[in-house]
This record gives structure tokens, C-alpha cells and sequence, in this order.
């Protein structure tokens, strides 16, 4: 027999909450207690918009897959089942309790239970909360909504344990408190810098997930600070602890890309070392595990930035100016003069202004299957010759397809030692 749940629907507009409260609906008409748990419970207390919601729950996992034909483990050891209603994907979890965690990742042993021992074993106060959507009623056995009203992340329980447990939990912390303006509780605090030497043993891609997360929100500054104040870089990225001020990444936009945010970061903690800034950049893609596109856009970034600041901009050619600022982190680069030298970020920015005025990028006049019809044979001058006969059309010197020809003939006789007139 086919569930509530599972009831054809055919309107994609089903809003998540609705979708999940039928979840639930479904568990409790099967005798089951359901409830809404942690952050989609939070969220909606601080009159924020949850982006996804997680159920827990006292059935079984057998139980849940046949009450809902479309559904899946998704962590069966842990008992997690991913079940779709209404267009949407829904996590339902059972009640459990935990065992010793002796990787600082995850339990050695997990133990079906109810919803108090549930939400015991869960991280911060803030997330322990449960919800019954169809009755309004919140369930609170951690003393989270009064943290809410206090703006405070608080580990339940003894904080040194609930770290021990997972590691990764510290950054969680300076991510809650740097995204919601809350301070963290004074035990904590103490409990994330006693563990701080241990943050190595997890993993540099989980480490740099919640890096990205960090610093793509946009108070990512206080995350920043936070990191350097409860001695946490020192681990994240595997150097020295810093106690320079966030200034550059604080005056960022908030919506400013991952890789542009950690160029700012950088700098504002090594600009005025005797380190090469590039070395550097290369070890903080090693550390946080960056893409190869994030890294790649991190460096380039820098190196505009690089040019644009120390003065070399004025002395470029127009055709390089043009490339410069045509370039995919030209623009990134300026956020960071911006946010560094605010008058040389102007003139720059009226500058390219000018340049822009006879295009920054135009179609080149002439292309390969040209200088193949000019007998000149593929190899390392095609790219010599194009590339002189582009910067030539971005000077100016050159408008019009037949001169673009002709100095491409001069440039490949010249190049083979003949002669421009024969």
C-alpha cells in the first residue's frame, strides 16, 4: 500500500517545509513519534529560511523504507534514510546514541534511543532542539532556545568531550558564531583552544569545507579573527599563528568569490612578510585542499594584484593592458586593491575606463587558418605571429584585415631570416 507519503505530486512549487511536514505526517499516522531536529528548527526560531530539514525520529530504518516506497540508506550504519515527498529529498534519522569516538571523526558503536539521549550526543546547544510541526510544540532537553535568546554557541554537555568526539566540531563553532553574531560560551572557548593541536588529525578536505563555508559568508572577517583568536590557523593552515587583523577581507563585498576571499586573508596576514606571497598561496591550497580552479584563481589574483599595486600597471603597454584587464581575475584583483589602496583602485578603474572606450578584447582580425594561407607552416611561430598581430590591433596600429596580413607576413619573414620585400 502506498503511503501519504508517497502520493503522486505533480506541483513542483511544494515549498521544503511543506514537503518534510508530510514526512512527518506520514510517521506519526504510523504510530511513530517524528520530529523536525537541529538546524531547520534553529533557523526558523531566528527567522531565517532553513535550506534543508532533517527529521529524527523513533522508527527503525525497515520501518521507514516501507512506509515510504521512495527511499534510501544513506548511512545505514547510523541508521539515515533519505526519503523523497513532494518533489523534495528529505533526511529522516532514528533516535541514537553514540559510542567513543576513537578517530575524532566517529563513533566506534551506535545504539538506537529516544529523543532526550538524541539530542544529548548532538554538538551545540542551538542545534539540539526538536520541533513537532504539526502540533508547534518544541522539545528541548539541552537548553538551547535559551542560548538562542542569549546568542551564544554552547557545547552540551562537558565541551572537551563533545570535541574529542569530532574535531571538526571547533571550526563548526567559529562558523555559527561568525554567521549568526553569536558569542561562544566561555568553556568552549577553552575547550577549542586545549584541542587545538589536534585539528591536524582531520582531514584537510573537511578542514577546508568549512574554511570555504567561513569565507564565503560574509561575515567572514570575525571568522577569520575568531580562527586567529582561539589559535585554530595555526592548524588550519599549517603555519605559524598570526595575529594580524582581518582588514582587507572585511572590506570585501559580500557576495565576493572563495578564492578572492582567501587572497585577501593572505595578504592581510603576510603582505608585509619577507615571504613570497606566491610560495605562500601555494601552501594554502595544499592545507585547505583547494580545487585546482580555485587554487589557479587564487594565484592569478594575486599576481594582478601584484601588478596593479607595485607600480609596474603605468609602465605596460596598451595591447598588455588590455589582456590585463580583459582577464578572468582582473576584476577580482581590483576588490583587493580596493579594499587595500581605495585611491589607486579609482585611477586604475578610470584608466581601463579609457581602454575600454576601443574595446578591451575584440575579435582578432586574422586567425590561424589565415596564416596557413599565408604558406606559414603550424608549429611555435603561429602563436608568435598571432599574438604580435593582436597586440598590434589592440595598440591600434593595425584596423584592418589586409594590414593585419601584411605585418603578419613581416613578422614570419622576419622570424625565418628572409627578407620583408621578397
Amino acid at each position: 500500500m502506498q503511503s501519504q507519503g508517497d502520493k503522486p505530486r505533480g506541483d513542483s512549487r511544494v515549498d521544503l517545509r511543506t514537503a518534510a511536514m508530510q514526512v512527518v505526517r506520514s510517521l506519526t499516522e504510523a504510530g511513530n513519534i517524528a520530529y523536525f531536529a537541529g538546524g531547520c528548527v534553529r533557523d526558523r526560531l531566528m527567522g531565517l529560511e532553513p535550506t534543508d530539514y532533517d527529521i529524527a525520529t523513533d522508527a527503525r530504518p525497515d520501518a521507514v523504507g516501507k512506509l515510504f516506497r521512495k527511499s534510501q540508506h544513506v548511512g545505514e550504519s547510523f541508521g539515515v534514510m533519505l526519503v523523497s515527498s513532494m518533489g523534495h529529498q528529505i533526511q529522516v534519522a532514528a533516535f541514537r546514541t553514540e559510542g567513543v569516538y576513537s578517530d575524532g571523526r566517529h563513533p566506534d558503536t551506535v545504539a538506537y534511543s529516544d529523543a532526550r539521549h538524541d539530542a544529548q550526543r548532538r554538538d551545540f546547544t542551538i542545534n539540539g532542539l526538536f520541533e513537532n510541526p504539526l502540533t508547534g510544540e518544541l522539545i528541548d532537553f539541552v537548553g538551547g532556545q535559551a542560548d538562542l535568546k542569549a546568542k551564544l554557541i554552547r557545547a552540551i554537555g562537558d565541551p572537551h568531550a563533545r570535541l574529542r568526539e569530532d574535531r571538526l566540531r571547533m571550526l563548526r563553532a567559529v562558523r555559527f558564531s561568525a554567521r549568526f553574531g553569536f558569542a561562544i560560551d566561555a568553556a568552549t572557548s577553552e575547550a577549542i583552544r586545549a584541542g587545538a593541536d589536534d585539528l591536524p588529525g582531520v582531514s584537510p578536505e573537511r578542514i577546508g569545507q568549512e574554511v570555504k563555508q567561513m569565507l564565503s559568508d560574509r561575515n567572514r572577517a570575525v571568522a577569520a579573527m575568531e580562527l586567529q583568536t582561539l589559535g585554530l590557523d595555526q592548524a588550519v593552515l599549517r603555519e605559524p599563528h598570526q595575529a594580524a587583523a582581518p582588514n582587507r577581507l572585511g572590506r570585501l563585498p559580500p557576495d565576493v568569490a572563495y578564492p578572492t576571499a582567501l587572497a585577501a586573508w593572505l595578504l592581510d596576514r603576510h603582505e608585509d612578510a619577507d615571504a613570497d606571497v606566491t610560495a605562500r598561496a601555494r601552501r594554502w591550497s595544499a592545507a585547505l585542499l583547494l580545487s585546482n580552479a580555485d587554487q589557479t584563481a587564487m594565484s592569478r589574483c594575486l599576481d594582478v594584484y601584484e601588478t596593479l599595486l607595485r607600480g609596474s600597471w603605468p609602465q605596460l603597454r596598451v595591447a598588455k593592458q588590455k589582456r590585463l584587464a580583459a582577464g578572468g581575475e582582473f576584476d577580482e584583483a581590483l576588490l583587493l586593491l580596493q579594499a587595500t589602496d581605495p585611491q589607486a583602485w579609482v585611477r586604475i578603474r578610470r584608466e581601463v575606463s579609457v581602454l575600454a572606450e576601443s574595446d578591451l578584447a575584440p575579435p582578432a582580425l586574422i586567425g590561424g587558418h589565415d596564416l596557413i594561407a599565408l604558406g606559414l607552416p603550424r608549429g611555435p611561430l603561429f602563436k608568435r605571429v598571432l599574438d604580435a598581430v593582436y597586440d598590434a590591433q589592440l595598440e591600434g596600429t593595425v584596423r584592418e584585415k589586409a594590414a593585419a596580413l601584411a605585418l603578419a607576413k613581416t613578422i614570419s619573414l622576419t622570424a625565418e631570416g628572409g627578407s620583408p620585400d621578397t
